[in-house]
């Protein structure tokens, strides 16, 4: 079944403009998303062909079944919520059955997971990218060599370093390990090549080093260090960091590149729109979808304010949540019986 298929046979029951035109932060280049509600023909819904949710192929436009709308109603969905919040003049088309469904029915305190969580998560993943942009990773790939150094005096050189002061090469190194300590290795050096050492790493892609068989006669010439926290660490960001140049948004990228702040501003403007919403839910216990501040949202999304001031806004916003959660009057959860009563009415209306 397509979006079309549920205009044809007249099977929407909700129809709303949302996201920027709804909060009230669309610009000239703001897209319209449409979110909906509609339900299935008879022999669809008590068939095999129930069908939770339709969108499009850009998920601009999605409508939600109702069985399916009330269980994320029941979730405290935040995108659904705001779907049901809607305001009379982004409402394109509304059943009066929907009228059934209101939304102080179902907030709840666990809009502080719903919307605060997702926006920590979101906070979290801005504090990634800035952490990215500011640190990025050479595509050139390090070796386990890079962190590996030498003992001498009371510090230590690099093992790289080293090699190349005292003219030698890693294939000839051998390397025995010191009993009772990490990381820790006596090294050897075979000047003729006859010792058939192992050499620090056997290739370049080695994530450890090797260890030889090293005649009892042998001295060590160094004591070396192999830092394998740390190389571990470095693969971990390596991919990482390459998966997400390889992912990310051009266009996205370089508008936060042109304001310098170093972090996606549009996703930042939309966390702080989230944590204002959660922080109205709980001092009002209503849920505000048209935003008070737009100009000053706008401004996060322009790139206008640091890193550090986006940050901090979202950290006040974030104790001021924790505080109104903890002495709000709502339900811990929805009320599930009377979500379902008002299920069954409206599906025995539509069926009858």
């Amino acid at each position: 079944m397509t979006i079309q298929d549920l205009k044809n046979k007249k099977l929407i029951l909700l129809e709303t403009i949302s996201g920027s035109r709804s909060f009230g932060l669309a610009t000239e280049n703001s897209d319209t998303d449409i979110r909906g509600v509609y339900y299935l023909p008879k022999e669809d819904f008590f068939g095999l062909n129930y069908i939770p949710q339709i969108s499009n192929e850009t998920n601009d436009i999605t409508y939600y079944e109702i069985g399916r709308f009330i269980e994320l109603l029941q979730k405290n969905n935040p995108n659904i919520l705001e779907v049901l919040a809607s305001s009379e003049d982004c409402i394109i088309h509304k059943d009066p059955l929907i009228d059934l469904l209101r939304t102080g029915d179902f907030l709840s305190r666990l809009c502080k997971d719903t919307f605060a969580g997702y926006a920590v998560s979101q906070i979290k993943k801005a504090k990634g990218l800035n952490k990215k942009i500011l640190n990025p990773i050479e595509k050139e790939r390090k070796s386990i060599l890079d962190f590996c150094y030498i003992l001498q005096d009371q510090g230590s050189i690099p093992l790289k370093k080293w090699l190349s002061d005292y003219g030698k090469i890693q294939e000839k190194c051998g390397l025995a390990g010191i009993d009772n300590t990490k990381g820790m290795f006596a090294l050897f050096y075979d000047e003729k090549g006859s010792l058939d050492y192992k050499g620090i790493i056997q290739n370049e892609e080695a994530n450890q080093v090797s260890v030889s068989s090293i005649p009892k006669e042998e001295k060590p010439v160094a004591y070396l260090f192999c830092n394998l926290d740390a190389y571990s660490t470095y693969c971990k960001d390596y991919r990482e960091y390459w998966k997400w140049v390889s992912e990310r948004n051009e266009d996205r990228y370089n508008v936060n590149q042109k304001h310098g702040q170093n972090y996606d501003s549009k996703n930042m403007m939309h966390t702080i729109r989230l944590l204002q919403s959660c922080d109205h839910i709980f001092k009002t216990n209503s849920l505000q979808i048209r935003v008070d501040n737009r100009e000053e949202l706008l401004d996060i999304k322009a790139g206008n304010w640091s890193y550090e001031a986006v940050m901090q806004k979202a950290e006040d916003l974030i104790s001021s949540i924790e505080h109104h959660h903890s002495v709000s009057t709502l339900p811990d959860y929805p009320d599930a019986k009377k979500a379902e009563k008002i299920l069954i009415e409206i599906r025995e209306k539509l069926y009858h």
